[in-house]
């Protein structure tokens, strides 16, 4: 109803099609989960892309077009809408990236839910793809998405010994940065700088 209220075609178009990449992006994930022939059969770059595909579907997609459909509210330039859109798809990958780093490295009191979640649904988050290409014995757990007894165990040992977590957090880095650089574009003011400060605090986030 809120949507309709805005009586904007183009925006309410935008954000019908949230809803369109989120089923998109549940059913990469199942797809993952289910098939043998599994996407991320290795952890290499298609394993990669594919995993930050399903990221921007199931929470960039919210955040990206979130930003465009404000900045068209606003009149905005073509450029600025753009730019928007990238702020917030970049923020977006960038913010479930910490979210997949927390999952191994917070306590499920301060995080909200269970650490090693993704692992008991057998999900291969960054830290696991990148522990992976350390370790290779990680690839059956991966196969059989950690269903045997001590997988989960197993798996999460392995993700703490490799570089996994910094490596995941330095690409998490990278994504706010791309983020920060598309706010350029914008003049200096408060609105500017609290959009660069929310970005720089997702990074350091506990929960």
């Amino acid at each position: 109803m809120a949507l309709a209220r805005l009586r904007d075609p183009e925006v309410i178009e935008i954000m019908a099609s949230v809803l369109c990449d989120l089923v998109d992006g549940e059913f990469k994930q199942l797809k993952n989960l289910k098939d043998e022939d599994a996407p991320m059969a290795q952890p290499d770059e298609s394993a990669f892309s594919y995993y930050l595909e399903k990221t921007y579907l199931k929470t960039g997609s919210l955040i990206a077009k979130s930003c465009r459909s404000s900045a068209i509210l606003n009149n905005s330039t073509d450029d600025v809408v753009e730019a928007a859109y990238i702020y917030g798809r970049n923020l977006g990958i960038a913010f479930q990236l910490i979210d997949d780093l927390l999952d191994f490295t917070v306590s499920s009191t301060t995080f909200g839910k269970p650490v090693g979640a993704d692992l008991e649904l057998g999900l291969a988050t960054a830290p696991v793809l990148y522990a992976w290409q350390e370790y290779p014995q990680l690839g059956p757990l991966v196969a059989r998405k950690f269903s045997s007894d001590g997988d989960v165990a197993k798996a999460w040992e392995l993700v703490h010994a490799s570089k996994g977590l910094d490596r995941t957090k330095a690409l998490a880095w990278r994504y706010a940065s791309r983020a920060i650089e598309a706010l350029a574009i914008f003049p200096d003011s408060p609105a500017r700088e609290a959009l660069q400060n929310v970005t720089l605090s997702m990074l350091t986030r506990s929960k």
